[in-house]
């Protein structure tokens, strides 16, 4: 199949990672595979914009390389794909600060996720870094360098495509065309609720399941998973539709939910038993790809070269565009 739509998605390099991370992101990446020529970054520069301490800093390689030991485990394939780190490809620096001279200020301090990020960090707008005032046209270079015409979101990630489709425009409009303005490409992102039931899935908050964890691990977390609130003893009869184990046995194990549903309603089963069915469930689904992230971690040095082929291939992209860009920027070619 001929491959016409050049793809980009990027994640901050926040470690190894968890099943909503998978549910929500990386099945979509292995599928569009399929389809599109594909660009996919571990983008670090964006993980400094909320730096906190120098434990933070310590992190980020180790990280990197545990987040994409979960990409290689889960399919993403270095023969089908382009997988680099943000930074090895310096051009994006160039492009994200010659974006910034055609981006108005107004534009950026209305982001919703500015203000939310702003509340998170306790800071204020007038004394928050400019990296993260930015983060949106670092962004847009992101994807535009590799002239990528398709980025796959959810719905909520909409404002920030059209941001970004509205840099390409004026830029254009300024400049002479030069880059694709890009199209969303919608993707099924469930909303996976972490062991407490309340909250999205996430590391932050300690109450996700990591993909690459341990059979052992995997179980010893779902054990502590809140359940029905009233149902407080076994022979209370249970509310499926009210529990997260419940909403996780959807995707786990769908072959039994017609008897989990009967016997949870009936109070024939406890929750510990429908714990260790849904553990029982994940281990079988991330069994196979475990194995492939335990032969990968064994070859450090082959991750390592999947990164530095894929930053070669991004960076035969991206200096072609920098000299496109310069050009009708009226700067002297290098």
């Amino acid at each position: 199949m001929q491959k016409t739509d050049r793809i980009f998605s990027g994640m901050r390099p926040t470690g190894r990672l968890h099943i909503g991370n998978y549910l929500g992101a990386l099945q979509n990446w292995v599928e569009l595979q399929k389809e599109y020529e594909c660009i996919y970054s571990a983008v670090d520069l964006h993980a400094i914009t909320t730096i906190a301490s120098s434990d933070d800093i310590e992190a980020i390689q180790p990280n990197i390389k545990d987040m994409v030991l979960d990409w290689l485990a889960a399919g993403v394939d270095p023969e089908r794909s382009i997988i680099f780190v943000q930074s090895h490809v310096p051009e994006v620096t160039m492009l994200y600060t010659l974006l910034g001279m055609v981006t108005p200020l107004g534009w950026l301090m209305r982001v919703p996720t500015f203000k939310e990020k702003v509340r998170q960090m306790d800071a204020t707008e007038e004394s928050v870094n400019y990296g993260l005032v930015g983060y949106p046209v670092l962004q847009t270079a992101d994807i535009i360098l590799y002239k990528a015409d398709t980025v796959p979101v959810g719905e909520d990630q909409l404002p920030h495509l059209e941001l970004a489709r509205e840099i390409v425009r004026r830029f254009n409009n300024k400049f002479g065309e030069t880059f694709p303005e890009p199209k969303a490409k919608l993707t099924e992102s469930p909303l996976i609720l972490g062991l407490d039931g309340q909250q999205k899935m996430s590391k932050s908050l300690d109450n996700d399941i990591e993909i690459a964890a341990t059979e052992e691990v995997t179980t010893s977390r779902i054990v502590t998973a809140f359940t029905d609130p009233q149902r407080v003893r076994r022979d209370i009869p249970g509310r499926p539709e009210v529990c997260n184990v419940y909403s996780l046995h959807k995707i786990f194990t769908p072959n039994q939910l017609k008897s989990i549903y009967s016997e949870c309603t009936l109070a024939e089963r406890g929750c510990v038993d429908c714990k260790k069915q849904l553990s029982n469930g994940v281990n079988q689904f991330f069994g196979e790809m475990r194995d492939r992230r335990d032969k990968y971690a064994l070859k450090p040095k082959l991750v390592d070269e999947i990164l530095s082929d894929g930053a070669r291939r991004a960076g035969i992209i991206a200096r072609e565009t920098i000299g496109e860009v310069r050009e009708k920027m009226g700067l002297s070619l290098l």
